[in-house]
């Protein structure tokens, strides 16, 4: 196996960038998800589970981000091809515009309060989680107990602004079999949004797990990218983010009720990294 791809996203849920090579940190990727938007109606840190409109815009960052170091300042990609940066005075106001939502635009911050949960959209917890993960009545909920428990309470873990963990691997072989499940789909990196993708060609890791969707096999072990080694813990439940029309694709609904009915609901794998180090693509990776 061999790491195929490498993506970091300055800020969350928008646009990300394809890179060569990244230094890993307990963070994960140097810089990735140093940026992202609070609405201003129901407070709170909001990805495009619930501002769809994040995912129609693209972020990069001005400067190369550095190790113990705030994110660096972006610059943003609107739809209609102009662009915002975060330093700008007008910044809120024209995301809140694009958006058709009141948000501001914010970088990390060190103060827990910062990430705590706002409002929810809906009273009722099944219909709130049924609308986040897009199931349909007749579909099961993801495991929720995959989640760091700290997510109860805040939107991200305190001090990062990731869904839960802060890598997500993907194989090229799972793209593949959810392309040839559904055929008439665009089976588009850009939907799943892996720091991640992996090649594994013919590997034995591959071959061993039996199955189209072979990094599932992974949970609980390790990976070894030359010095640097990852802790695979958790699969990845799908949620509406992938059904999202953006750029060039259009909304694919569909999609996701493969994910759901032919791979339990679940698309590449989260991982911790024990030993940071440099990874830079075409590095071979070693399952242990």
């Amino acid at each position: 196996m061999r790491v195929g791809e490498l993506w970091r996203y300055p800020a969350k849920s928008m646009g990300g960038e394809r890179i060569d090579g990244t230094e890993l940190t307990s963070g994960g990727v140097l810089g990735d998800r140093g940026w992202a938007v609070r609405d201003e109606v129901r407070r709170g840190i909001r990805g495009a589970k619930k501002i769809a409109g994040l995912m129609g815009l693209a972020a990069r960052f001005l400067e190369p981000p550095a190790l113990g170091a705030p994110p660096p300042e972006i610059e943003i990609t609107l739809p209609d091809g102009s662009a915002v940066r975060s330093n700008d005075a007008t910044v809120h106001e024209r995301l809140s515009a694009t958006l058709d939502h009141p948000v501001t635009l914010w970088p990390l911050q060190a103060d827990p309060e910062h990430y705590r949960r706002g409002a929810a959209d809906s009273d009722d917890l099944l219909e709130e989680l049924r609308g986040i993960f897009g199931r349909e009545q007749d579909e099961p909920l993801p495991d929720l107990s995959v989640f760091p428990p700290e997510l109860v309470e805040y939107e991200s873990p305190p001090g990062t602004y990731f869904d839960a963990y802060p890598l997500l691997l993907v194989t090229d072989r799972s793209l593949a079999t959810l392309q040839h499940l559904t055929p008439s789909s665009r089976v588009d990196i850009r939907r799943f949004r892996p720091n991640v993708l992996v090649t594994v060609g013919d590997s034995d890791a591959a071959n061993d797990a039996g199955a189209g969707f072979p990094e599932q096999a992974w949970i609980g072990r390790s990976i070894m990218i030359g010095g640097t080694i990852l802790d695979v813990v958790a699969p990845c439940p799908r949620c509406v983010m992938i059904t999202r029309g953006f750029a060039d694709l259009p909304e694919d609904r569909g999609l996701l009720r493969t994910v759901v009915r032919d791979a339990d609901q679940n698309l590449g794998v989260y991982a911790t990294v024990r030993t940071p180090g440099p990874v830079t693509v075409g590095e071979d990776i070693r399952l242990v």
